[in-house]
């Protein structure tokens, strides 16, 4: 068997349980044995009935647990993932379906006008409210951020997002996955790439497609030049969130840099169709790999010297340390990922686990201190920066030219495919699941999906002045909320 058939083998295993109870009684197994929530999503039914698509997560390995019943109750998962409160009010708004034990199940995606149908109550001496959005002042997507406080104290933050749903999985049914990807590739224009390529691994996956190298080392090539630009906007809002200037424009003109670079390299300033389903079709020629490993080099030259003016602004320093704190154990019980979970000490990263791309050997970013504030973010970004520079080096070290995936010789095929890549924000997972070789449901959950729950819940406790600084060491998008 080849290394591609042995892989394929066992990066996916998929159950389908007989009734709520059994797939209950299944998943909360799992998850004591060490595997992790992913993403949970309905499936429609026609007549009376329910379906639900549980996905967990090991060191790389991925278990789909189906579960289809008549009417529309199934129990909460939230005691045994607590990740999966978002996961279950979604399904509700947009299926119906009810989940025993989760109370009160608000709404996610529904926007009811009855403030008291949304927002938690708050009540005692001098707390008020303060409602900020869904329109901001920035050119941003609408987020609606209702506080209450008492004084600057923040007692409870509720969010509503969704004013822009655009119904993309659902428009992706019924179409060729040719078709779909562009739905894909647009859910999150900061993050066209991971989702693509999130989407490419899990058609190829249902496909009994192996990537060649020349595949792996050219969509590692796209995600980590999307990484490096997305982490020099966020360490640029960071600064623009404690009013520092200068370091605001420089670390915006580092990003400037590379989305010129990207338009050179693959055609398109944020990498929007780069990615290819089955294969590869970007070319770098010799000469314009040395120049882009150059352009690089000088970036990251220039990103030492800016960094060192970052670390020595000792008014932006106080403002970063102990600012938002995500503890090590929320992190974990929310389901955090990314950097915003790396800097509190969860060492969890997909690229560790990452065969159908070019990550051998691949460590998770540990910061200084994981002590889960803005400093910590900020430190992890940095560290990870080094890190997709030098890896940058290498896959520039010679010409790229475009290539396709392999078939594994004795894999009928599967009716599921799931995709997980390591976002900008963390892991994106991508379950697709095809109808005669058409996209029969389409589910995208994206780093910021996940971790807009933790940011809610930290801010409890904090003064309303940071929440801007909070907000920006997270940098979530709002449109994966909104696709």
């Amino acid at each position: 068997m080849s290394a591609g058939a042995d892989a394929l083998a066992c990066e996916l295993l998929a159950e389908e349980l007989p009734g709520a109870a059994a797939w209950e009684a299944r998943a909360a197994a799992a998850l004591t044995d060490g595997w992790r929530f992913a993403d949970l999503h309905a499936l429609p039914l026609p007549g009376d009935g329910a379906r639900l698509r549980l996905t967990l997560e090991r060191r790389g390995r991925l278990l789909v647990l189906d579960c289809r019943q008549p009417g529309s109750w199934f129990p909460s998962m939230l005691p045994h993932a607590p990740a999966a409160q978002w996961d279950e009010r979604e399904a509700h708004d947009l299926h119906g379906i009810h989940f025993a034990g989760h109370e009160p199940l608000r709404p996610l995606i529904h926007h009811p006008p009855e403030l008291s149908d949304w927002t938690t109550p708050v009540r005692g001496r001098d707390v008020h409210q303060v409602a900020v959005g869904p329109i901001h002042a920035g050119v941003i997507e609408s987020g609606h951020f209702r506080f209450h406080v008492v004084g600057e104290r923040i007692l409870h933050l509720d969010l509503r997002l969704g004013y822009k749903h655009r119904g993309l999985e659902r428009a992706a049914e019924g179409q060729t996955p040719a078709q779909a990807l562009a739905f894909v590739q647009r859910a999150c224009g900061a993050c066209a790439v991971a989702n693509a390529v999130a989407f490419a691994h899990a058609l190829e996956s249902a496909n009994g497609l192996w990537p060649a190298p020349e595949l792996r080392r050219a969509r590692t090539l796209l995600a980590e030049l999307e990484r490096v630009y997305n982490h020099l906007g966020d360490v640029a809002a960071i600064c623009a969130g404690v009013g520092l200037a200068a370091g605001t424009a420089a670390f915006a003109a580092l990003k400037e840099r590379v989305h010129r670079l990207n338009a050179r390299l693959a055609g398109h300033r944020f990498l929007f169709g780069a990615v290819a389903l089955g294969e590869s079709r970007l070319a770098i020629g010799p000469l314009a790999a040395r120049e882009a490993a150059g352009e690089l080099r000088e970036i990251r030259e220039e990103l030492a010297r800016a960094w060192r003016q970052l670390r020595f602004s000792h008014s932006a320093q106080d403002r970063f340390s102990g600012t938002g704190v995500l503890s090590r154990a929320d992190a974990e019980r929310l389901g955090a990922v990314g950097p915003a979970a790396r800097a509190s000490g969860v060492a969890l990263d997909v690229r560790s686990h990452s065969p159908r791309l070019a990550y051998g050997g691949f460590q998770a970013a540990a910061p200084e201190k994981a002590d889960g504030d803005v400093a910590a973010r900020l430190d992890v970004r940095g560290t990870e920066l080094e890190a997709s520079f030098a890896l940058l080096a290498e896959l520039l070290a010679r010409p790229l030219q475009p290539c396709a995936a392999e078939p594994v010789s004795g894999h009928g095929g599967a009716a599921v495919g799931v995709g997980r890549v390591e976002s900008p924000r963390g892991a994106t997972v991508c379950v697709l699941a095809l109808d005669e070789g058409r996209v029969a449901r389409l589910r995208l959950r994206t780093g910021s999906y996940a971790n807009w729950p933790a940011l809610v819940h930290l801010v409890a406790g904090e003064l309303l002045p940071d929440f801007p600084l909070i907000n920006k060491s997270f940098e979530l998008c709002y449109a994966c909320a909104d696709r």
